[in-house]
């Protein structure tokens, strides 16, 4: 029973991909009714779910998406257009799908209602086919049968692995036309050599049918990595080669497949060499996938473990460094190399490309804009980058937010961007790139823009700051960050009650990541999101203040230099060092954590980027590079302004991890209001 319910996982993961395939293939199908390969790749996915789904038991599955794949199969033979209602149903279908491999459609799935309304869109004179599960001869192969095929399958041996029936697939290909089959039994070994978990059989097969030669190759789709299979139409000339021998032939005909394949007295024929199979199955078997599925929660022990072991490993380093023994200093060494190097390919496992994220974000905008009544356009780019699937995890609501605001306050009705010059359909475009140990994620539209006056307005009505108050275009901009803000004139699904901005940038701020806006009135607005590559494990330099240990993340370190009580005295009181004849404004630790005791006459300054400006944090001493195994903080010190996280030395001792941009903005706003 367990080794079915873990087949029965593999399918749902596999369908999942197949399913979320689909529907972007669909909301491309929307834009580009016209492109056959855009409607082939949709007939195959669903050909794969339901194909999948009747193997393994899935025979609800199997039979909705029969429905949608009936109506596809039309479409690719031109016989039904693609419109938007068709691509809506289908959107719809692949929901409810979803929805049953997921054990959530309860009965008022609309299920009935889909399937009438597909059927509507077939021919009159159109007959829906039995689906493959069943046992009845498809109705369609009564039609005039024109073509025949000679069909070579020789599966991998591993075939069984997946729970991949054979049975099935011949069972379908009777669907098509009239089929006979020969067993190929050449690369059965010896009884001594016989696993029963190995497919050695393979087989030939004529087919004679209406259909083309892409339908038969569909009905291997989801094994085409996993057996070596030859179709070849016959004519005229070859078509005697085709008749098989009545004493080593078997018909498929109906009822009769799966009978005659397992009958222990079945006649079989030897049209090829046993070196032959066996190389073909080699081919074959060299071909194979080279991935493997990992449950998520594996991976993230795995991470655990190596941060356990990171920082085990500077342990090793201090108690090697204390020893001053050579051997030691040498495996140390060696320890040190090699956990770096399982640390980086343990964290690059763990990273996957954001298009994962992106695509589901088609369908938001097709389904809001019919809402809306906008016409607008998701542009993607990007999709590539990578991203921990930890943050990916958390990133799809955050977005989610800042999307529905660019379709609901930015882009304008089609009639409003006409009147004003512009294309009648906006665009909200969707971008990711590296920068450095950090990914850069910018939603922009070309709608109506923020308006500053009206921000300052409602900002003056909620009470959210002074009427005497001058804020700059970028303040005025954050203030849409503060909770309860909105500048909804009503209240709708969609936005009005003040909720949405405020949480987005908590979210991407709990994700040591930070959000800004810029914008320019009548011409759209750009939402830039900065986040870590990793929330695992980072570099960082390790500094002192006072009796406590801290971490800044290498990654914003430009450089260290000494801070005199001559520089402080050059400053005149004003919080600023020149370094390399610029003037950088610095933060003293010691005064923000408020830390007791006097501080070095010579202090350090760790000069940090932060967007376009630098500025220094003033430490008693720098240590030196540190890899960061970063913890959660517990719950009395999570809301502590200033700190993302902590760490544990090779000491045992804990060293909290600096907030940087945290600091840096809490220092410009209050600049702001002085």
């Amino acid at each position: 029973m367990k080794g079915l319910e873990h087949l029965a996982a593999g399918y749902r993961e596999e369908a999942a991909d197949r399913i979320a395939e689909l529907e972007e293939t669909l909301l491309e199908l929307d834009g580009r009714p016209q492109d056959d390969t855009l409607v082939d790749r949709a007939f195959r996915a669903l050909h794969t779910i339901k194909g999948s789904g009747s193997m393994f038991g899935f025979d609800d599955v199997a039979s909705f998406t029969h429905e949608v794949e009936t109506v596809f199969d039309a479409v690719r033979a031109r016989r039904v257009p693609v419109t938007r209602e068709l691509v809506g149903l289908a959107l719809e279908s692949k929901d409810l799908i979803r929805s049953m491999l997921e054990g959530t459609a309860g009965p008022q799935s609309g299920r009935e209602r889909l399937v009438a309304a597909l059927r509507q869109f077939l021919p009159r004179d159109a007959t829906i086919a039995t689906p493959v599960s069943q046992t009845e001869p498809s109705v369609e192969v009564a039609v005039a049968l024109t073509r025949t095929y000679r069909i070579r399958f020789q599966p991998q041996a591993r075939l069984f692995e997946d729970g991949t029936n054979p049975m099935g697939l011949l069972a379908e290909l009777r669907s098509l036309g009239r089929c006979e089959v020969v067993a190929l039994a050449d690369a059965i070994p010896g009884l001594a050599e016989l696993s029963p978990e190995s497919c050695y059989l393979g087989w030939e097969l004529t087919l004679v049918t209406d259909r083309g030669e892409d339908a038969i190759r569909d009905v291997f789709i989801f094994i085409e990595d996993r057996c070596e299979l030859k179709v070849e139409a016959l004519s005229g000339d070859n078509l005697d080669q085709a008749e098989p021998n009545p004493a080593g032939s078997t018909s498929l005909a109906p009822g009769g497949a799966g009978a005659a394949l397992l009958s222990p007295g079945e006649p079989v024929g030897k049209p090829a060499a046993r070196d032959e199979a066996q190389a073909g199955a080699t081919s074959a078997a060299a071909q194979a996938s080279s991935t493997i599925r990992v449950d998520a929660i594996k991976l993230d022990r795995l991470v655990d473990l190596v941060g356990e072991l990171v920082i085990a490993q500077a342990r090793l380093t201090r108690i090697a460094s204390r020893c001053r023994d050579p051997e030691l200093f040498a495996v140390s060494e060696d320890i040190d190399r090699l956990s770096t190097e399982l640390r980086d390919s343990t964290l690059d496992v763990r990273m996957v490309p954001i298009g994962t994220t992106f695509s589901r974000f088609k369908r938001l905008v097709r389904d809001l804009s019919t809402e809306l009544g906008k016409e607008i356009d998701l542009v993607t780019d990007g999709a590539e980058t990578e991203l921990d699937k930890t943050v990916i995890e958390r990133l799809g609501d955050p977005l989610v937010h800042l999307i529905r605001n660019s379709c609901d306050h930015g882009i304008e009705l089609p009639e409003v961007r006409q009147a004003s010059g512009k294309p009648r359909r906006g665009i909200i475009r969707l971008s990711a790139n590296h920068s450095g140990p950090n990914v850069y994620i910018e939603i922009c539209d070309n709608g109506a823009g923020l308006n500053p006056a009206a921000i300052r307005a409602k900002a003056l009505e909620r009470g959210l700051i002074a009427s005497d108050a001058k804020l700059s275009e970028k303040e005025l901009f954050g203030l849409v960050f503060l909770p309860g803000f909105s500048t909804a004139e009503k209240v709708s699904n969609l936005s009005g009650r003040g909720v949405g901005m405020d949480v987005v940038k908590r979210s991407i701020e709990a994700l040591r990541g930070s959000v800004t806006v810029e914008s320019a009135h009548g011409k759209g607005t750009t939402v830039r999101i900065r986040l870590p590559l990793t929330l695992a494990i980072i570099e960082g330099l390790l500094v002192a203040v006072g009796d406590g240990s801290y971490v800044l993340p290498l990654s914003t370190v430009e450089e260290c230099v000494e801070l005199t009580s001559a520089d402080v005295e050059r400053g005149h009181g004003a919080r600023v060092v020149a370094v390399r004849g610029e003037l950088v404004p610095y933060l003293r630790l010691r005064e923000l954590f408020e830390v007791s005791g006097e501080r070095p006459d010579v202090e350090q300054i760790a000069i940090i980027t932060h967007g376009e400006g630098r500025y220094g944090f003033v430490v008693d001493s720098v240590i030196g590079q540190h890899q960061t195994v970063i913890k959660s903080l517990g719950r009395m010190c999570r809301d502590v302004q200033g700190l993302s996280g902590a760490t544990i030395l090779g000491d045992g001792t804990i060293a909290l991890i600096v907030d940087v941009p945290a600091l840096v903005q809490g220092a410009e706003a209050a600049t702001a209001r002085n």
